[in-house]
């Protein structure tokens, strides 16, 4: 089985919530500081002031929180075929991967209505069906597609590979992307950058630093690279498509 990085949320997450806090804090301070020295007797002023200080201290714990859950989410960097074992389980390839494809069908619906809502609240929606058929088209085809070329591309650079153990690697590299999908849900496309962008790099270091495992020399480059590039075009994928 696959080693998973223990959660203790509750210290942790704490602390980070009462830095962002007083961080924000300090911020808010200056800009009303700044602003009541131009025009403190404006109304409008103030109401534009209270706006632009709510969504910023919004944003900044928002993204405070979401980063510091995401290290808490992220699995052990060394999966080996040793801590793997002779018996690799499915379970990423299988579940995890089911368990996501549902996720960027729903929460990718529900994304796009609040960001309608958020433009204009007479916008129309309707739930898009087709992404169902987009995400498990993708995620499934990825999980399976991509182990098996890997598996023949490491058998004609003369290493031998066990094509089960890089499907549960890979299935195991998405996991992160569970939270991703859910921290996502917030209307804000700097937030929404911001989670993908580090969970795209988590889960492509995730992989490139077990595909090492693999082969040596001058060929090390091309197998971690590669393997590197896909699962950042493969985040970017599901920003693009699901939460656009």
């Amino acid at each position: 089985m696959i080693e998973i990085r223990s959660i203790k949320p509750q210290k942790r997450i704490y602390r980070f919530f009462h830095q962002a806090m007083a961080g924000t804090g300090d911020m808010v301070i200056k800009l009303q500081g700044r602003q009541m020295e131009k025009s403190s007797l404006q109304t409008v002023g103030k109401e534009s002031s209270v706006s632009l200080h709510t969504d910023l201290s919004s944003t900044w714990i928002l993204m405070m929180l979401s980063i510091e859950l995401l290290i808490q989410f992220i699995p052990t960097m060394e999966v080996s075929s040793e801590k793997i074992g002779a018996n690799p389980d499915l379970y990423g390839p299988v579940w995890i991967s089911t368990t996501l494809v549902f996720m960027l069908a729903a929460l990718g619906n529900c994304a796009t209505y609040l960001m309608l809502k958020r433009t204009s609240s007479e916008t129309l929606w309707s739930f898009d069906v087709s992404y169902i058929n987009w995400a498990a088209c993708a995620i499934y085809g990825y999980v399976i597609v991509v182990p098996v070329a890997f598996y023949f591309l490491l058998q004609y650079l003369g290493t031998s590979s066990n094509l089960t153990c890089l499907w549960c690697m890979w299935g195991y590299s998405l996991s992160v992307f569970l939270l991703s999908s859910l921290l996502m849900i917030v209307p804000t496309e700097i937030f929404r950058w911001l989670v993908i962008i580090i969970t795209g790099s988590v889960s492509a270091c995730f992989v490139a630093l077990n595909m090492k495992f693999y082969t040596e020399g001058r060929n090390l480059a091309v197998v971690v690279i590669s393997s590197f590039l896909l699962q950042i075009a493969l985040a970017l994928f599901i920003k693009i498509c699901f939460f656009a």
